[in-house]
């Protein structure tokens, strides 16, 4: 517009070929980025920030991380930024370009059977020590704030065999836990890990550190699925 105006094109005339009032376009000109677009793109840093660190927080998590981040927010508003800028969880069923949904994540997992009937189901069952290990995140409301604790459980022996406690629910806290279990437990070649695939899902990205083993193929996925420690 500016540069029509600056070839002595009227902007009556530019607006009434682009169908655009007067009026709006002086105030825009006038105050281009209003107070209220400088606040939401505060907002929408935030949340870009807590979504690069962990893509597989949900909208919710994500207003948490930026609330702590000093960007206060409503979940709904976190929502709508992060739906309009395609910042979906990795676990998300979101829709594909073409309007139809994907298919299901690919993954190995090492914990289904299939019935007679060709139903697949889940079975945890193990027969000795670190065959099987299951884990799961819990979030606990404190005085001081919320403490998320990331537990790992052997099937075998019905007990707690590695954690981790933290303030904020990050990919570490997965880690931690199973380094934790790992370095207690010892030799965990071929055992089995089981996390569910909600938003608390981290051991997708999980890489710990496990002693070397007569295995020599390299670390097996740990996921949402059931991965395999080697």
């Amino acid at each position: 517009m500016k540069e029509l105006a600056a070839d002595r094109i009227p902007v009556a005339v530019t607006c009434r070929v682009l169908k655009l009032s007067r009026q709006p376009y002086y105030r825009w000109l006038a105050d281009p980025i209003t107070p209220s677009e400088v606040v939401e793109a505060y907002r929408a840093n935030a949340l870009f920030d807590a979504h690069k660190d962990d893509p597989e927080f949900g909208h919710r998590l994500l207003a948490d991380e930026a609330r702590d981040a000093g960007e206060s927010m409503a979940d709904r508003t976190a929502w709508r930024i992060a739906s309009d800028n395609g910042w979906w969880s990795a676990f998300g069923k979101k829709r594909g370009k073409n309007g139809k949904k994907p298919g299901p994540p690919v993954h190995d997992d090492h914990c289904t059977v299939t019935g007679e009937h060709g139903r697949i189901r889940h079975e945890f069952t193990a027969i000795g020590p670190n065959q099987l290990w299951l884990t799961d995140i819990t979030e606990h409301k404190t005085t001081e704030g919320k403490l998320y604790l990331c537990a790992v459980k052997d099937v075998f022996a019905n007990k707690i065999v590695g954690y981790s406690i933290d303030s904020r629910m990050k990919s570490s806290l997965a880690v931690n836990a199973l380094n934790n279990a790992v370095a207690m437990r010892g030799d965990v070649a071929g055992c089995v890990v089981h996390s569910d695939r909600g938003s608390q899902a981290l051991f997708n990205r999980s890489k710990p550190e496990v002693p070397p083993c007569s295995d020599p193929s390299p670390l097996g996925r740990v996921d949402g699925a059931g991965g395999l420690v080697r």
